[in-house]
């Protein structure tokens, strides 16, 4: 029951209204959150979307890098927009509304670095994350605060979506995604709220948690995901990772998750795990192989 009254009151409160910024996206400008920094959050709609017709949603991390290379870092894009079209066209999947959540670039190793894992380290390595500089900026802003992220995605942005589009609102119909870190935090929410989010796509994921690889970091998600295994039953979670250059860390981590779901009967079926030798941890390598996450989380559609 808190959780319904709670998304009730965000639905109320938020008063947002999206901007038509091109065709078929609508852009909320510095979405505001009681527990996150503001963000922009990128909706795009089906090509043939209608009231009279209601659409499964897939939130993404990241949002700047989905559809367009005017906001992103290195020129590059998910073609987000692209490959759900193509599909659509093709008669793979049914048309799906996407919802992108920019990142805010202080914040994102923060916002996305799963809370409960983390706490579960030793002092010492909480502590070494924590230090890490990229240039001359530290990676983390601050502590992890990836469950109020998490609260802002639930409680703020998915009823907004729900409020102003023609969605699927249950579960079954809701799914989550995203690379690298955006991985992480797929996986996290969808453990964390397996009522919300009826799948999850985690591309890349970035185990190794900074840039050294190492078992301490991997090791606690794994522990993390044993314990709540058993949730995936009636859903859907996906995995990918390629060989190159961030990626090439992730294998036998990635291994190790896999073996967790693939030793217990009954829960494969609701597990994909795919490895793409030769792909890089960029957004154009992405972009070559997300049809496989939409098609899996789709499928019954």
């Amino acid at each position: 029951m808190r959780f319904f009254f709670l998304i009730f009151c965000a639905s109320i409160c938020l008063g947002i209204n999206a901007q038509d910024t091109g065709p078929n996206i609508h852009t909320v400008k510095d979405m505001a959150s009681a527990y996150v920094a503001p963000r922009d959050v990128y909706v795009r709609l089906p090509e043939k979307y209608s009231e009279d017709n209601t659409y499964p949603v897939l939130y993404m991390h990241d949002g700047q890098m989905l559809f367009s290379t005017q906001e992103t870092w290195n020129g590059q894009n998910w073609g987000v927009d692209q490959t759900i079209d193509s599909l659509v066209n093709k008669e793979m999947i049914h048309d799906i509304i996407v919802v992108g959540i920019a990142n805010v670039a202080a914040a994102r190793h923060a916002n996305y670095y799963p809370e409960k894992p983390f706490l579960s380290l030793p002092t010492a390595v909480k502590d070494s994350l924590l230090a890490i500089s990229r240039g001359d900026a530290k990676l983390f802003d601050k502590t992890v605060n990836s469950d109020d992220y998490l609260k802002f995605l639930v409680f703020e942005v998915k009823p907004f979506i729900d409020q102003k589009y023609s969605t699927k609102t249950e579960s079954e119909h809701t799914f989550i995604a995203g690379s690298s870190m955006g991985g992480l935090i797929s996986m996290y929410a969808f453990f964390e709220y397996p009522e919300v989010f009826g799948g999850a796509a985690c591309l890349s994921t970035h185990w190794i948690g900074g840039f050294v690889d190492n078992a301490i970091i991997p090791n606690s998600f794994r522990a993390y995901i044993e314990h709540r295994r058993g949730l995936i039953e009636g859903r859907k979670l996906y995995f990918d990772t390629g060989t190159e250059t961030l990626d090439r860390h992730y294998g036998a981590h990635q291994q190790s998750i896999d073996a967790l779901f693939n030793e217990q009967n009954g829960l494969n079926k609701y597990y994909l795990s795919k490895v793409f030798d030769g792909a890089a941890h960029t957004e154009n390598d992405w972009k070559t192989r997300f049809h496989n996450p939409i098609r899996f989380l789709l499928q019954n559609e």
